[in-house]
């Protein structure tokens, strides 16, 4: 027996089921409800069930939905372990608010003996071939398609029995732990499995905690990438122009440092020649007074034989020529009168 849209494809609630057979040897009274059989194990009943039962429920205006479902030991054969037992199964459907009544130990394949005790119109399923595991038949639902008393269910995606199951695997010790700590023992949970799963629970915190550290920093590092990128224009621009501010002060520092050494050289110089020219003014010292390369130097000794011994010379000198012209006339007076 199937479990009925237990990996369902359409989330469609209210999907309208069609007929897939035209034919059927008689029709239902139209002043009576249509009996509408549908079938499973609904192990871990969850919404994918309750809408492929809507479905059925609503495929005619006045339908009495009957639900059949197996018992532990044929599903236990066919099928596989159950996480429910039979009668809290039964007891699930019971309250499901699309069914009208809940047929226990349904069986795994329906044929005709079945369909008139129980007066089914029509068997509800999704179209899927369910594979018959007893060796009857191909398909479960062979019979009934044969015979055109079967309406097409379309399957809920995302959802199913197996599917729960995995979870609760998967985060096993998760719910180990989780259930200790509300008051199972470890007898009840099995210890020898619970240390080794312990110890697996501690490295993988351990493990969690490095990645965790890991996405922190790696968070980190993209942020402050981020932040580049968004800067990035901006800083380049600052730098630069401060660049150039920098490039500016020691372009003119190094011309004034430049201008002093000149400055300096020719003050050198011109002090070697005798005179220093500052801001366009002629500098004058002492020596430079005293001392010119295009005068000729004086003491006072020579100075005032140039300015009075010339004078005192040629004086003398004409004494002299007087005196020897005196002379000659008084020697020549005496030779005149000898």
């Amino acid at each position: 027996m199937a479990e009925v849209a237990s990996e369902p494809k359409d989330t469609c609630a209210t999907t309208t089921t069609t007929t897939t057979a035209t034919s059927r040897n008689s029709d239902p009274d139209e002043n009576r409800p249509v009996r509408v059989y549908a079938d499973g194990i609904y192990d871990l009943f969850h919404f994918g069930h309750a809408r492929s039962l809507e479905q059925a429920k609503l495929s005619f205006p006045n339908t009495y939905l009957l639900v059949g479902v197996c018992n532990d030991d044929t599903t236990h054969k066919f099928k596989g372990k159950t996480v429910m037992t039979e009668s809290e199964r039964y007891e699930s459907l019971r309250h499901c608010k699309w069914v009208d009544e809940v047929i226990p130990d349904a069986p795994w394949v329906i044929n005709q003996e079945f369909l008139d005790k129980h007066n089914i119109d029509y068997v509800a399923h999704d179209s899927l071939p369910y594979a018959d595991a007893s060796g009857a038949g191909k398909d479960v639902y062979e019979f009934v398609k044969k015979v055109g008393r079967f309406k097409e269910t379309k399957r809920t995606e995302g959802i199913s029995t197996s599917d729960i199951i995995m979870r609760i695997v998967k985060d096993y010790n998760q719910y180990v732990l989780r259930n200790l700590d509300r008051g199972y023992s470890r007898k009840e949970l099995g210890e020898k499995r619970l240390r080794v799963n312990m110890s697996l629970k501690k490295l993988q915190e351990k493990v969690k905690e490095h990645q965790e550290k890991v996405g922190e920093k790696i968070q980190t590092v993209a942020m402050h990438r981020n932040e580049w990128v968004e800067n990035a224009d901006r800083w380049v621009a600052g730098f630069l122009e401060m660049f150039e501010e920098g490039c500016h002060k020691m372009g003119t520092a190094i011309r004034d440092r430049i201008q002093e050494r000149l400055r300096g050289q020719q003050s050198a110089c011109l002090l070697e020649n005798g005179e220093v020219v500052t801001d366009d003014e002629e500098y004058y010292d002492d020596e430079d007074e005293e001392y010119n390369d295009d005068e000729e130097y004086y003491d006072d000794e020579e100075y005032y034989e140039e300015v009075y011994g010339k004078d005192s010379n040629n004086e003398n000198e004409g004494n002299d020529r007087g005196q020897s012209e005196k002379e000659k006339d008084e020697k020549e007076n005496n030779d005149k009168e000898k």
